[in-house]
């Protein structure tokens, strides 16, 4: 269906609807600010009678995560509740520690 015949059963001067064809534009969008990424900044304050009770600063970075990681943002990687490389090199460590500590008790009984 053209344009034209779309727009026929509409009385002048009335435009499209805002959401048709508002698919592909946002997908375009959500791609771009993945891709370039988009800081939010901001601060909340809460004055009673001319004193500031409470300041909260706010920000907000959307990016995608090849794009974090090239501006050196990987915390997620090295938090043990998000990552599983993370616990497994936290089990490693521990191990390790628990085997000298081990090595330690057994040595020391062995020069009694």
């Amino acid at each position: 269906m053209s344009e034209s015949s779309l727009s026929a059963g509409r009385p002048a001067g009335v435009s499209r609807p805002a959401g048709s064809g508002g698919g592909a534009n946002l997908a375009d969008i959500l791609e771009r600010v993945l891709d370039k990424g988009i800081v939010i900044a901001g601060d909340i304050q809460v004055n009673l009678l001319d004193i500031e009770l409470l300041t909260i600063k706010v920000w907000l970075l959307v990016a995608s995560v090849e794009r974090a990681k090239e501006m050196g943002i990987d915390w997620w990687e090295h938090d043990p509740s998000l990552s599983s490389g993370s616990r497994r090199k936290d089990l490693l460590e521990e191990n390790e520690r628990l085997r000298a500590q081990l090595e330690l008790a057994r040595g020391g009984r062995a020069e009694q």
